[in-house]
């Protein structure tokens, strides 16, 4: 009787089950990472926000807070009440497209006096699972649900603890 070389079709099977194994235990553990690092990556969007607002309301207090598009601005910015050149125009021109690290970002001024800075994520569940807002308090705060805030609304949503 000859000696065959090679694998059986018995030992190829076990092998790609404990590779499916594998993949099965660590796939959700990359995606729970993700979604880790979005959220970690829209609170940080967030506290610029914040500060690009402060800004922008010392330097031009007769222009009110600014929306996304004011705050940002082309290179090569210069900077005026319609083109703060405060944050970055990847982020600037974002307002609902999208998205940056899995999240959709916004600013709207409801009011006088008023701004809400929000973080959505894009697919709830799969890029993102809290959604964060700010208003001129500076106050990070996260919606659990995921969905978007409301001006009225955020104030009374749990704090990240700043």
């Amino acid at each position: 009787m000859r000696k065959q070389k090679g694998f059986s079709l018995i030992e190829l099977l076990i092998v790609v089950a404990i590779i499916l194994i594998i993949a099965a235990i660590a796939i959700p553990n990359l995606l729970r990472a993700r979604i880790a690092a979005n959220e970690s990556a829209a609170a940080s969007t967030i506290r610029t926000l914040n500060t690009a607002e402060v800004s922008y309301i010392t330097a031009y207090p007769a222009s009110n807070y600014g929306v996304l598009a004011v705050l940002g601005g082309a290179a090569p910015c210069t900077a005026n009440n319609v083109t703060a050149c405060l944050i970055d125009q990847t982020l600037a021109t974002d307002n609902g497209g999208n998205g940056k690290s899995g999240y959709h970002t916004d600013v709207l001024t409801p009011a006088a006096g008023e701004y809400i800075a929000t973080e959505n994520p894009i697919a709830i569940g799969s890029t993102g699972v809290n959604s964060f807002c700010a208003v001129e308090d500076a106050v990070i705060h996260k919606d659990a649900t995921g969905a978007k805030t409301a001006y009225a609304a955020c104030s009374a949503l749990p704090s990240l603890g700043n």
